[in-house]
Formats: C-alpha cells, structure tokens, sequence
C-alpha cells in the first residue's frame, strides 16, 4: 500500500513545531560547519557531537583552518566520537577544499563526492542543509519512516543507494523550501517518534496515512542488515584503547605501554597493524604517535 500524498505537507508542518533546536538548523550556519557536523554525526548520538562540534568550530573556524593544522591534532580533538577515521578523512577534505575549491565547500553533489569520507548521503546533505538545494537525502530514520509509512514494513531491510534515493524523490516536493523542510522533516520524525524500537504512533502526524500501522504492524520478513558485532572484547574495543592513549600522550608511545593495555597480545598486536594500516597510527623509533 502506497498512500504518499499527505506525507510532505504534514510532515512539513509537524516538523515546523516539533523539530529539534539544533546548531546545524540556525539560520547562517555555515557549510563548513554542516559538512563537519554530517562527519561527526555518522554513527554518533547527537548529544555527543553538539559540544564537540562548538569546540571544533572554535578551533578551526575554516576548512583552511584545518588543513594548516597536523592530521594528528585532528584525530586528537575528536577525542570520544568514535571512529576516528573520519577525524582523518575530514582533515583530508579540508586539505582539498583549500587547494581545489579556493578554501568553499562546494554545493555541487559530484564535487562533494569527490571529498575523502563523503558519500551519497553526506554530499547531499551538505548540498541540501547548506545550499538550498533539492535533493533526496536518506539516512537511517528516513529509510525506516518510508518502509513503514510507503511500503508497509516493519523495518526498512538492507541499504541500497539507488533504490532509497527513488523511493525519497519519489514524494519530494518540488519546491526547494519544502524539499528542504521535508527532507530535515522526516529524518527528525523517524529519529524521535519513528524510532526503532518504540515507535511513538499516537504522537506521529502520519498516523493515519501508515500503511504499516493500517496493516496491523505486521512483523517483518525481509532481509535485515546484517547486525554489528559486539563491541566489547572486539578489536574495535582494542583500538579504542590504543587510540585513547596516543591522544593522551605528547611523547611517543611504547609497544610495552600499548601491549600493556590489553591482555590478548593477538589481538593487541591485530589492532594496532590495523592503526598503522588506516594512517591513525605512525611508528617512531621511541615508540608510537598520532599522525
């Protein structure tokens, strides 16, 4: 079942009232601060990135700013987001928009693309949130708004580029303003009333038009997205260890200090390859730093 005609404009409205006051959302912010908020909010709750983001801007105002400083300083200031590859992937594009693009983030979606560490979604966001322009921007919580709202499923099932940008075009309004507010719209309902796990029906403005909820919330059958592995006693645990102590140092690191770190000299020793192979990790002849 398809009823996709009164989603835009409820959602639009719902979202003028109840979307979240964010930094991202204040009028002027710049596309310097959006790309570097989209970076940090991969995979990171936005509490979280709400004050690393302020302190982030404060440092390095421009993306100039941050390609002056060492890559390693950025991997520091991420400091708990998690998975600092993209400390490294943003200082890389912020090398790149200083020597290619005259030091402005670009608006067009392919020049966004060809940044380290953006993707279709970050390239649209930062196109859209930042440029007005219009295009599908999908992540996580507009996927499952869709399958549930659209399609009548529980859960949105793997991931496919191509088929979410269709399925978002498909009820984007044309009006830039609208596409806009749209597109923030249903990413903020699937992140606080469309959630995962308990999904807030009796205060979501679609109530009425979910094909999901008119079925009966019928139990999903597709295929899932296959889950991550636990974090605890995995290798991503033992390279957090390892990445917390060189940010902490201002001296090279030790292979005793780091081994001491983790009972499991296997994968000690597994997880800190895999750092020098990413570049967060550089080995020095008194020990190891960041990059």
């Amino acid at each position: 079942m398809r009823t996709t005609s009164a989603l835009p404009a409820r959602i639009i409205d719902w979202f003028a009232v109840s979307g979240r006051a964010l930094p991202w959302r204040e009028p002027g912010f710049p596309a310097w601060g959006t790309l570097v908020s989209e970076f940090m909010l991969q995979q990171t709750p936005v509490a979280r990135v709400i004050p690393r983001l302020a302190e982030w801007l404060e440092r390095w105002p421009t993306p100039a700013d941050l390609a002056a400083a060492p890559p390693g300083e950025a991997v520091r200031a991420w400091a708990n987001l998690g998975y600092p590859r993209r400390a490294l992937w943003l200082h890389r594009a912020a090398v790149e928009i200083t020597e290619r693009h005259g030091g402005v983030v670009p608006y067009d979606v392919e020049a966004l693309l060809s940044l380290p560490g953006v993707g279709d979604y970050t390239a649209r966001a930062v196109a859209v949130f930042a440029y007005g322009s219009r295009h599908p921007v999908v992540d996580t919580n507009t996927r499952r708004v869709l399958a549930r709202a659209v399609d009548g499923d529980g859960e949105p099932g793997p991931p496919s580029s191509r088929r979410d940008l269709a399925a978002l075009e498909a009820v984007l309004p044309d009006d830039l303003a609208e596409a806009h507010a749209f597109n923030a719209g249903i990413m903020e309902l699937g992140a606080i009333v469309c959630t995962a796990r308990n999904p807030r029906c009796d205060a979501c403005p679609i109530a009425d038009a979910c094909a999901w909820r008119l079925a009966g919330y019928p139990p999903f059958d597709g295929k899932r997205k296959a889950a991550q592995k636990r974090y605890a006693g995995s290798d991503r645990q033992v390279r957090g260890l390892i990445m917390a102590e060189l940010r902490a140092a201002h001296i090279p690191v030790s292979r005793g200090e780091i081994d001491s770190l983790w009972p499991d000299a296997d994968q000690s020793e597994r997880a800190l390859a895999g750092l020098l192979a990413d570049g967060l990790a550089v080995e020095r002849e008194q020990g190891y730093v960041l990059p």
